[in-house]
């Protein structure tokens, strides 16, 4: 008998990448319900803002429909980079605490035998 082999799919290529959905809810139906409001009053202005009026629409428009911002995501990106930058900061410094922690241990045990190796080195060796 033949055996099957399970094929797995593949979410995303080098060339093509998959976008979640990061607009959802309320928010998404207000960028379509801004986006077609602006839409309409820019072609109703014309003129040069009113063309700025409809692109500007058009993105909000284009964000509802979709779901996705490119701008919310690379804010989220940013944030878990700082997050990320955040633990590591928080984890050198208990690292740091530890090492403070057993340099006083370490110094309260040593002993002192009054030659200070820096300024009277010891002489034949």
């Amino acid at each position: 008998m033949s055996e099957l082999t399970r094929v797995e799919r593949i979410e995303s290529t080098p060339f093509q990448t998959h976008s979640d959905h990061n607009v959802q809810g309320w928010e998404r139906i207000g960028s379509v319900a801004g986006g077609v409001v602006m839409v309409t009053k820019g072609l109703r202005r014309g003129g040069v803002f009113g063309l700025i009026q409809v692109a500007i629409g058009g993105v909000a428009l284009a964000r509802g429909i979709t779901g996705h911002s490119s701008v919310k995501s690379l804010l989220e990106k940013s944030r878990q980079d700082m997050n990320n930058v955040r633990a590591k900061i928080e984890r050198a410094g208990e690292e740091l605490g530890r090492l403070k922690a057993n340099a006083e241990a370490a110094t309260k045990t040593a002993t002192v035998t009054g030659n200070e190796s820096l300024t009277s080195p010891k002489t034949g060796v």
